[in-house]
């Protein structure tokens, strides 16, 4: 009990902190929903793909946008983690008696709170340019635990690179490479119509099975192997991170 009370303590005051942010809430919020517009708006009329009409490219895209606002987002997680090194809160909460791992837990469940909440926003701003699903509510709870396990992979591989930065821009650039790889994705145009290098490299990364699989599970559509590939993927680097981004903060 005490470790799940500590690492909610520490969670909750991280959270605090997210919502005096006005930076922030801006920066993870509306970007996400400003490029949300720019797509169906500026390019939607121009996208041709298969299963999904002009009108339809909101649903589409909406499953990037998502992924976009957890990778962004990321940044901000990697602020706070920077901050507590180098303002010395760490040394403080080995003062204190308190569970070790606790102090990186907090950290990662204030961040997937903080980002959940965020992807709440941008299917109702989607709803109102047009998004429609069929999907039933096991499907909807299936899309919820995927965008809950990316969350919690991105804010694991996000902690080791703010913990051996020495800056705080190197500590929040990561989440410009995880940003790259959604760009190379099938985020918003599918993978098969780039070049075969690109596309390669394209279907087989992590980004694109999971947003595959949130997109079929949105348009109640089969889901394929997208959905076990991404789960091994969300476990795999979980569990990868997590032990190293422990291991890191004990050595901090």
């Amino acid at each position: 009990m005490t470790y799940l009370s500590d690492t909610f303590a520490l969670a909750g005051r991280l959270i605090k902190h997210n919502l005096r942010s006005v930076d922030t809430i801006i920066t993870v919020v509306l970007m996400p929903i400003m490029m949300l517009l720019l797509m169906v708006y500026l390019f939607g009329s121009a996208m041709k793909i298969e299963g999904f009409s002009h009108a339809d490219y909101v649903n589409y895209v909406l499953p990037g946008i998502l992924l976009m606002t957890i990778a962004t987002g990321s940044a901000y997680t990697a602020l706070r983690i920077f901050t507590d090194k180098t303002s010395g809160m760490f040394d403080r909460f080995k003062s204190l008696l308190i569970s070790k791992s606790a102090v990186m837990n907090g950290q990662a469940v204030a961040s997937v709170i903080f980002l959940m909440i965020s992807t709440l926003i941008v299917p109702a701003v989607g709803f109102l340019v047009g998004f429609r699903s069929d999907a039933t509510l096991g499907e909807w709870a299936l899309v919820i635990l995927l965008l809950f396990g990316a969350a919690l992979a991105i804010t694991w591989i996000t902690a080791p690179f703010a913990l051996m930065m020495s800056s705080i821009d190197g500590a929040s650039a990561f989440s410009y490479i995880i940003l790259l790889f959604l760009f190379i994705s099938s985020a918003f145009v599918p993978a098969a119509g780039m070049p075969k290098l690109i596309r390669g490299f394209a279907e087989n990364q992590p980004m694109t099975h999971i947003i595959q699989a949130v997109r079929s599970l949105m348009n109640s559509q089969p889901i394929g192997d997208h959905g076990w590939i991404a789960a091994a993927w969300i476990i795999g680097i979980t569990i990868v991170f997590a032990f190293l981004s422990s291991w890191m903060a004990k050595r901090v």
